[in-house]
């Protein structure tokens, strides 16, 4: 997933990342082990991987969303500097691998290369990993430009508070009479994340602040009176991860009372995979069928114009604000 006609030299390079998903069920065994960091699956944790890609069509529709993505940033990015980009795609445990497709770019002749995970939070043990892969692959080769996390744009938050609206309206939220602050109590969202190993709070890392606040700018801009925030998808390992879980959170709200329904918006994550269709989409809906609370997912971003936009934008950010850094060194 390579971009822009001829060389890049006198270009900027633009290295798109993401977690990469098995393409062929025979790529599943090798996957796992890969993120299992060299430590082959048993046969029934394979299984078990296996039957989760099973209930979502057979694997994950993550490499396709991908692809779109890349290729939607690519489009506006030529549209607004025409000849400015090329673009390349790295996945962290599939091909191309970021080592690959930094090694693309340089050789291209690319005079910096802007590093953006399509991952709106950073975390040392999510997206840092990606960006340190990246900058050791160029190793100097040409500056080195990681796009810090971008939660917070206006747009990307306009677009999620919109998507949450659309949630709670098909719940049936402000149907009521009275409407209002009062009837979305009754409809409370919950917004996710992918859990991390607790220990990354220990290490001073920032991730659960960043989704605490990135789930207060989309709540404030959707007008909600109830809102909190949960993680998903934690590790099978004995260590304590990060928690709640949205599981957990969904059970306690139907022993609670006074809840109608509820809206889960996977704010940690940008297109349709496996942690959306599975996790979200068929375990904890099963989850929220037996305690009886109706449950609504709001729809992911995958290549929405508007958001393709957002990543051109902080992109062009990064880009710009390397080229002043740039003009001042050479003053």
């Amino acid at each position: 997933m390579s971009g822009g006609s001829g060389s890049g030299a006198g270009r900027t390079g633009v290295l798109v990342m993401a977690h990469g998903t098995p393409s062929r069920r025979e790529e599943i065994a090798p996957f796992y082990t890969r993120i299992r960091r060299g430590r082959p699956p048993s046969a029934e944790q394979l299984a078990e991987l296996e039957d989760r890609y099973a209930a979502i069509g057979g694997l994950s529709p993550l490499t396709e969303r991908t692809r779109a993505q890349v290729d939607g940033v690519r489009v506006v990015l030529e549209q607004r500097a025409p000849g400015r980009y090329t673009v390349a795609y790295g996945a962290k445990h599939t091909a191309p691998l970021i080592e690959e497709a930094a090694a693309e770019l340089t050789a291209a002749g690319v005079t910096r290369v802007i590093g953006l995970v399509l991952a709106p939070h950073g975390a040392s043990m999510g997206s840092q990993e990606y960006l340190d892969r990246a900058e050791a692959a160029i190793g100097g080769k040409c500056p080195f430009i990681a796009v810090p996390p971008w939660y917070g744009e206006p747009d990307l938050v306009a677009l999620l508070a919109e998507r949450v609206t659309d949630a709670l309206a098909s719940l049936g939220a402000g149907d009521d009479d009275a409407g209002g602050e009062g009837d979305q109590r009754r409809f409370p969202v919950i917004f996710t994340a992918h859990s991390l190993p607790a220990r990354v709070v220990d290490s001073g890392d920032t991730y659960p602040e960043q989704l605490e606040e990135s789930a207060r700018l989309v709540a404030e801009a959707a007008g909600l009176a109830r809102w909190q925030v949960a993680w998903q998808s934690a590790g099978r390992t004995p260590e304590p991860w990060l928690g709640p879980d949205i599981r957990d959170v969904v059970r306690q709200l139907a022993e609670s009372g006074g809840c109608r329904g509820v809206v889960v918006c996977p704010i940690g994550f940008v297109t349709d995979h496996l942690e959306v269709l599975y996790d979200l989409d068929v375990e904890l809906a099963a989850v929220a069928t037996e305690v009886g609370l109706p449950l609504a997912r709001t729809a992911s971003l995958n290549d929405e114009r508007r958001f393709m936009a957002v990543l051109a934008d902080v992109v062009m950010a990064a880009d710009d604000v390397a080229q002043v850094a740039g003009a001042a060194r050479g003053s």
